[in-house]
């Protein structure tokens, strides 16, 4: 991917303070001034919209009328924006949000509820609690060395997890990450699958991915997978191993008996966190009964070295529909 940065795009900018509030940021390069507005100005209107504030476009100039505290934003977000477009040579509407999750605009988050401490910096955007529940799992991971969480899809169980492993892997406070799940079912039947060990498991792994590949380069996440600083593998490949210096994830952990959870807790080693996270209403396992989730939450959640978070529907932080969803088949369920 072309990178801009070493280009003759001049990146400078001049940053202009006026009379009523105004700011006034001037551009050195019209290709770099261009690529930061967008088309008919999109990534300008999608910023205002973002931010409710007033921005305008002036020959060189992006102009902001606000008060100091909300221009101070913007200025911050649109340097994060010619960064992005310096690197990447484009912009995407999920650069324009992670420009304004960057700086915080919501007062309530940054100043009234003290959130502003569970903010979960990566290299490529700022990840915020959006519930308490949230907040609660963030202070956990960070603090616990073991967490187990239950709760419906879409409440950040495993994203949360993976962006402070990622952080925790960045300020070299851990050496590695490892990510897991039960692949197919409990028994890990995955012979009837086609393709070497890698693609046979791959397709259930793929979420872990994403995670990864939504907090950092694709080419980075790559380098780091190569060399071993993180690892994502089948639960079957846990076995008999120590997990030293380490951040282990076993996700869907709904789909593990009770013996495989016990198995992957025991891998736990010396400077090293795990967590497992599953949906308990999301069992694929022939017998429901066997699932060692809801166990492993009522033999260990007494002990002081471990923390159990419990989400529900109103922790959903995907489409507001999903909420509904869970929420109309959780009702059915009690009934």
């Amino acid at each position: 991917m072309k990178n801009f940065a070493k280009s003759k795009i001049n990146p400078d900018l001049k940053y202009v303070y006026s009379e009523n509030n105004a700011l006034s940021i001037v551009f050195q390069s019209n290709e770099l001034l261009l690529g930061v507005l967008g088309e008919f100005n999109n990534n300008l209107k999608e910023l205002e919209k973002i931010t409710n504030t007033s921005i305008y476009s002036r020959g060189n100039s992006i102009l902001l009328k606000n008060t100091p505290e909300k221009n101070e934003i913007i200025k911050n977000a649109i340097q994060f924006l010619v960064d992005q477009f310096l690197n990447n040579g484009t912009l995407e509407k999920k650069d324009i949000e992670s420009s304004v999750n960057k700086f915080m605009i919501d007062e309530k988050v940054t100043n009234k509820s003290g959130n502003i401490e569970y903010i979960i910096k990566t290299p490529k955007k700022f990840v915020i609690p959006r519930s308490e529940k949230q907040k609660n799992y963030i202070r956990a991971l960070k603090e616990s060395d073991i967490v187990i969480s239950a709760g419906p899809a879409g409440t950040g169980k495993t994203f949360l997890a993976v962006a402070v492993a990622l952080t925790m892997l960045l300020d070299k406070k851990i050496e590695r990450i490892i990510l897991s799940r039960p692949a197919v079912e409990a028994g890990e039947r995955l012979g009837f699958l086609p393709g070497d060990m890698r693609e046979k498991v791959d397709p259930y792994l793929r979420p872990l991915y994403d995670s990864l590949y939504d907090l950092l380069d694709f080419e980075k996440i790559q380098k780091k997978i190569e060399v071993g600083d993180i690892e994502i593998a089948p639960l079957a490949f846990m076995r008999g191993r120590t997990l030293k210096n380490s951040f282990a994830i076993l996700d869907e952990a709904q789909n593990a008996t009770d013996t495989q959870i016990k198995m992957f807790l025991t891998r736990i080693g010396e400077n090293s966190k795990i967590v497992i996270n599953g949906d308990p209403s999301q069992i694929d396992l022939p017998n429901k009964k066997i699932s060692g989730l809801n166990r492993s939450k009522k033999l260990l959640g007494h002990l002081k070295e471990i923390s159990v978070v419990d989400f529900d529907h109103t922790d959903v932080v995907r489409h507001p529909l999903v909420s509904k969803i869970v929420k109309a088949y959780s009702d059915k369920n009690s009934d």
